[in-house]
């Protein structure tokens, strides 16, 4: 026997509507099966998954239509070791959602986690009402009872069983989602994922519509980077009211969802084996009329920006920005730290800003002609900056002495710098790294009587100018 247990399962059942209620007046009913195993006492970001389970469960209970029936179902909360512990603790009714709530608070966390019996109990239930319905589970484990949910399944399927199973894993390893996979497609679902509360909410807010009632797939996806399948997490967002409509994650694969008729933006990240940004596909139409399945292929095949930033001619600390040009917004981001940097992007058209430190003047900042960034290839962008130091120092009798030094730039009358010289050798002379330029320079002593004086200064590359006053 696999001892491996559950830490997490919702079993979602949206029933269809009774016989001796109109079909075009009242919405399927939902019977939720909680997992109450022992290892519900884990915890994810210092919380314990039974805390989660409570208020992710409650709050997704309070958003169902109040047309729709609702019932809980627990298993492991009432013995440690039984395969078998499953019961209906809440019936399947309209006004029961306080019920369900305050169920949930007492269930305390016991025992094992039977995946294959509940979803089998779950279907014969089914079968028995001649209803069909949709199975929605979340787990974040295996199956610890010796069952085989993808058999149980199969065989439901082939008896003629009408049901949809949606499976949410709940921060699974991806080698244990194989048999959950298995189930999901062949139950006409679909497996999803979710790493924390937050995902798990999401998720939720699309399974408990996607039910059997609703028409089928209509949209697929598909994700590669540099030619390989590669795992992907998806967001529908509708244009319009900006809520997150169908959410999904490809493993590796194509994905199929359902997306009702209107403009979407899919914002799509990578999950695997890579560090660029997710991509985002704006505008995606859905015309109810199409009856054809819209496929997209999105490719996060990258390319590097390879910089290089410097200060006549050797190597200099500099802060570097990669910029979309269609978006505006920052790419990638990095500090050269005095060396070459390489930055990976999405392909496409990009522009480089580069700001130099610890220098003044007015071309602190380089912004580069537009790149283009191809896959699997390497753009180069470098920029010379130039400059020359200038040191003020400040005196009297002979003694260093605090003085404020201010510079601007003589064309501009822009003050591009300004320090004290204080009393210690270390910073009397001030020194200043400047562009190469011409500049009024202010030296005013700060500690005793003494007028300002004012002094002009052209800065060439690589040459050291100083300046002492006496006051």
């Amino acid at each position: 026997m696999k001892t491996i247990k559950i830490s997490l399962l919702f079993l979602f059942l949206l029933f269809p509507f009774l016989n001796s209620f109109a079909q075009n007046d009242k919405q399927s009913p939902i019977i939720f099966i909680y997992d109450a195993s022992g290892s519900m006492w884990g915890q994810i970001k210092g919380k314990a998954k039974v805390t989660i389970a409570t208020e992710v469960l409650s709050k997704s209970v309070s958003q169902i239509p109040a047309t729709q029936k609702v019932g809980l179902v627990a298993y492991g909360h009432r013995n440690k070791e039984d395969c078998q512990d499953v019961e209906f603790v809440v019936p399947t009714e309209i006004e029961n959602r306080e019920s369900i709530q305050e169920t949930l608070k007492k269930i305390k966390p016991l025992g094992r986690t039977p995946l294959a019996y509940s979803a089998q109990l779950v279907i014969d239930k089914i079968a028995a009402s001649n209803e069909k319905a949709t199975i929605i589970l979340v787990t974040d484990g295996i199956e610890s009872c010796d069952g085989n949910i993808c058999k149980v399944v199969q065989d439901a399927k082939a008896k003629g069983i009408d049901f949809k199973l949606h499976i949410i894993g709940f921060g699974l390893k991806k080698e244990e989602t194989k048999q959950l996979q298995c189930a999901a497609k062949i139950g006409d679902g679909r497996y999803y994922d979710a790493a924390d509360a937050e995902q798990l909410s999401e998720i939720l807010q699309e399974t408990t519509t996607a039910t059997v009632d609703k028409p089928k797939d209509n949209f697929s996806i598909y994700t590669t980077k540099n030619g390989q399948p590669v795992d992907a997490y998806l967001k529908a967002v509708d244009v319009k009211t900006k809520k997150n409509i169908s959410v999904t994650r490809t493993y590796g694969d194509t994905s199929f969802f359902y997306l009702p008729e209107g403009k979407y933006d899919l914002h799509i990240q990578p999950l695997e084996g890579s560090k660029i940004a997710a991509r985002v596909l704006n505008n995606i139409t859905v015309n109810s009329s199409n009856t054809e399945i819209t496929h997209k292929m999105v490719s996060f095949d990258g390319g590097n920006v390879e910089v290089n930033s410097y200060n006549n001619d050797d190597f200099w600390d500099t802060m570097v920005k990669v910029y979309d040009i269609n978006t505006g917004k920052v790419a990638a981001n990095q500090r050269t730290y005095g060396r070459t940097i390489s930055l990976e992007v999405n392909a496409g058209n990009y522009y480089v800003e580069m700001q130099i430190l610890t220098v003044s003047g007015l071309e602190t900042t380089y912004k580069s002609d537009t790149i283009e960034v191809k896959a699997k290839e390497t753009t180069s962008v470098e920029h010379h900056f130039e400059t020359g130091i200038l040191k003020v120092g400040a005196t009297s009798n002979n003694e260093l002495i605090d003085a404020l030094v201010t510079i601007k730039e003589v064309k501009s009358k822009e003050s591009v710098a300004g320090q004290r010289t204080y009393t210690s050798a270390s910073s009397n002379p001030r020194e200043f790294i400047l562009n190469t330029g011409t500049y009024e320079v202010t030296i005013q002593p700060v500690k005793i009587k003494g007028n300002a004086q004012t002094f002009t200064v052209t800065i060439e590359k690589g040459k050291v100018t100083e300046k002492s006053f006496s006051f």
